[in-house]
C-alpha cells in the first residue's frame, strides 16, 4: 500500500509531501490543493495503464485540466511534472511527465514510468475506483458498460452502478459476486451486492429497498427504489431524493472492494443529512480497516467525525492507519489521530466555524 506522495510543478505544487495511509482523509479551504492530490494520483493511474507513452489531460476520469501548459507550476524551472509514490518498505515509484512542444498541447508526454506493479495505481480496472464530486443525480435510466462484466466499476459518475448490481443478480460475474465478510451490514440476510447495498443505504440514507436491472435492447440499465416501512410501488429515482443518487454508488463501490484495491472519492457528504455523513464516514473507515487504500477529499466535519468514531469505538480502522490533510491557502498540515479518536492538533480554521459563528450570535444578542 503507497504510504508517501510526492508532487513536483504540478499545478499549485512546486513541491509538495504527503503521508498517505489506509484512510487519507483530504479537507481545507477552496483552491487549497486537495483535488490537484486526487489529480497527481490519476495522472499516475493512467501512465501506469496507457498503452502509449502519452496521457490525456482532459476525458479519462472526467478530468477537464485544459493544456499541457495549465497543470505546470508556474514557478518550474523547466517543463517537467513528477509524482513519486513510496511504499512500507522503502520502495519508490516514480513517474516523470513533460510538456510537449506544440503549444497547445493537449496531453503529457510519459518520460519516465515505473516497470514494475504499483500498488493501487497498476490495479485491474475493478481494483481502482475514483468518484467524482458531480455525481449523476436522479436518473430514469442509467448507462452500461461495453466492458469484460468482472471489471465494470461504479463509473466516475457513479452512472453503472445498476449495472454492476444487475450484473450480480443474474450471476454474470465470475469475480467479486458477493460482499466479503468484513464488509457485511450485520442486518442483511445475504452478502449478495444488492442486498448489502439496500442495508448500508437503509442505515447511511433512509429505510429502502433497491431493484436493479439491464434493459439490454435499450443499451440501459435502472435503478427502482420502495420504502422499506410502506407497501407500495416502486419509486423512481427522480422522486427519491439527490440523497440517494449521490450515496449508492459510494456504498457499492466500497462494498465490492478487495484488499489491495484503491478508491479515491470526492465529497462524499454531497446531499446528505448529517447523520448520514457521519455515517458514510465511518462505512468508509471501515473499508479502509479491511485492506483498501481509502483517500477522502470533504469539506464535512461530519465525515471526518465519523471516521474518528470507526477508530474509537467501531474499532474498524486502526489509529494508525488514519492521516488528515488539512490545507490552508499557504500550507498543508498533516493531522494525527489517536485510539480514542482524538487530533493530535486543531489549527485555525480547521473545522471551527460552528465555534465562531455561536461566538457572534452570543455576542450580538449581548448587544441588543
Amino acid at each position: 500500500m503507497i504510504r508517501s506522495l510526492d508532487i513536483t510543478h504540478f499545478k499549485c505544487f512546486r513541491e509538495a509531501s504527503f503521508t498517505m495511509r489506509p484512510l487519507t482523509v483530504l479537507t481545507g479551504v477552496n483552491g487549497g490543493g486537495k483535488s490537484t492530490v486526487l489529480q497527481s494520483l490519476l495522472t499516475a493511474r493512467l501512465a501506469a495503464t496507457s498503452p502509449g507513452r502519452t496521457i490525456r489531460l482532459n476525458g479519462p476520469f472526467g478530468l477537464a485540466l485544459g493544456e499541457a501548459r495549465d497543470v505546470l507550476h508556474w514557478a518550474a524551472p523547466e517543463p517537467e511534472i513528477g509524482v513519486q509514490l513510496g511504499g512500507p518498505a522503502g520502495e519508490q515509484w516514480e513517474y516523470r511527465f513533460s510538456l510537449p512542444e506544440e503549444e497547445h498541447a493537449l496531453h503529457l508526454d510519459v518520460r519516465h514510468a515505473p516497470s514494475g506493479q504499483v500498488p493501487g495505481i497498476g490495479n485491474s480496472p475493478a481494483g481502482f475506483t475514483y468518484l467524482c464530486a458531480e455525481r449523476l443525480g436522479p436518473r430514469d435510466t442509467l448507462s452500461i458498460s461495453a466492458e469484460d462484466p468482472d471489471e465494470i466499476g461504479v463509473g466516475v459518475q457513479g452512472e453503472f452502478t445498476a449495472q454492476v448490481l444487475a450484473l450480480r443478480e443474474t450471476r454474470a460475474v465470475s469475480a467479486r459476486r458477493v460482499v466479503r465478510e468484513a464488509l457485511r451490514h450485520p442486518e442483511a440476510g445475504s452478502p449478495q451486492p444488492r442486498f448489502q447495498a439496500q442495508a448500508w443505504a437503509s442505515d447511511v440514507i433512509r429505510p429502502i429497498r433497491i431493484t436493479a436491472q439491464l434493459a439490454v435492447g435499450i443499451m440501459a440499465s435502472t435503478i427502482r427504489f420502495e420504502e422499506s416501512d410502506y407497501d407500495r410501488e416502486q419509486v423512481r429515482p427522480a422522486n427519491s431524493g439527490f440523497g440517494v443518487s449521490y450515496a449508492l454508488p459510494i456504498i457499492v463501490a466500497g462494498l465490492l472492494t478487495e484488499p489491495g484495491d484503491m478508491f479515491l472519492v470526492e465529497n462524499p457528504e454531497a446531499h446528505l443529512h448529517p447523520a448520514g455523513q457521519s455515517k458514510l464516514g465511518r462505512f468508509l473507515a471501515l473499508v479502509a480497516g479491511s485492506g483498501v487504500h481509502v483517500v477522502v477529499e470533504t469539506h464535512s466535519d461530519h465525515v471526518l467525525n465519523g471516521a474518528r468514531l470507526a477508530v474509537a469505538q467501531d474499532r474498524s480502522l486502526p489509529a494508525a492507519d488514519m492521516i488528515v490533510h488539512y490545507f490552508d491557502h499557504d500550507q498543508t498540515l498533516p493531522i494525527q489521530v489517536n485510539d480514542r479518536g482524538e487530533l493530535d492538533h486543531w489549527p485555525a480554521g480547521f473545522f471551527d466555524q460552528i465555534e465562531s459563528d455561536l461566538g457572534r450570535l452570543a455576542r450580538a444578542r449581548r448587544a441588543r
